[in-house]
């Protein structure tokens, strides 16, 4: 489908997905919410699509809420996020959810809404001049975009109360000093590095990369032994999957795997 305020393109197994409001700092509104949904339901079902990496065009990754859509909303606000926050939420869970790794290319700042977006990524690369701060109460609002979900056990509650309590800004450097991203990439280096990894992570074993999203998602809200059997379903299933005899035999061969992604 043609997008309004986004562009996909894949670049062999890679797709590409483009935050492309730069005029409004890349903020969500209705529109970009719905697209993103579509976006990410569209990769998750794709077979074909075996990394996933989203960036921003312009000088923000994203701002967040387009307040000033919030402004024109004022009447019926409560709907209005209601709606937002459903196909943001939306397309959070199946980037979540889909095999493909997702890798998050943070060009420029991550407030609110797009602070939520990079912490949900498999793979964060920051551009050195990135910054991260959550902002919802400075405007009186609370967190939206499943920050309180991600947040806490990436750094723990103290800092993410500090993070949404205190609207704190994050340099990039910091941002990973704190867990919050993979790597810190010079501006200019940026989608080079972010492609390579992407491109990387499309020839690998994506079914594999699918069982390591669920068994680390799992982790927080199971005992030890439920944890070890879903360890042990997860690979005897590898086992037996094409790319589980193609790792294997590439191992003894020494030679480089040739993954189909199953």
């Amino acid at each position: 489908m043609s997008y309004e305020t986004l562009s996909v393109e894949d670049d062999g197994a890679l797709r590409i997905i483009t935050l492309r409001r730069p005029a409004a700092a890349n903020a969500l509104d209705l529109t970009l919410a719905r697209e993103l949904f579509v976006a990410a339901t569209a990769a998750d079902a794709d077979a074909s699509v075996r990394a996933v990496l989203l960036t921003g065009e312009g000088r923000f990754f994203c701002a967040g809420g387009d307040v000033r859509a919030f402004r024109d909303e004022a009447e019926g606000l409560g709907d209005f996020l209601r709606r937002i926050t459903t196909y943001l939420h939306g397309a959070v869970s199946r980037f979540h959810r889909m095999d493909a790794p997702l890798i998050v290319a943070v060009n420029g700042t991550a407030a609110g809404g797009g602070f939520s977006l990079a912490i949900g990524g498999d793979l964060v690369l920051a551009a050195r001049s990135a910054r991260f701060t959550m902002g919802y109460t400075r405007i009186g609002m609370s967190p939206d975009g499943t920050s309180t979900y991600f947040l806490p056990r990436l750094v723990g509650l103290r800092r993410a109360q500090e993070l949404m309590l205190t609207d704190r800004m994050l340099s990039a450097d910091e941002a990973a000093a704190w867990g919050l991203v993979t790597q810190v990439v010079d501006d200019a280096a940026l989608m080079d590095e972010a492609r390579s990894l992407g491109q990387r992570l499309a020839a690998g074993p994506t079914g594999a990369y699918g069982e390591v999203k669920r068994l680390l998602a799992s982790s927080f809200t199971t005992g030890l032994e439920t944890q070890a059997e879903l360890e042990t379903r997860a690979i005897a299933a590898r086992g037996v999957t094409a790319d589980g005899q193609e790792g294997i035999a590439a191992f003894l061969d020494k030679r480089a795997p040739a993954f189909r992604g199953d």
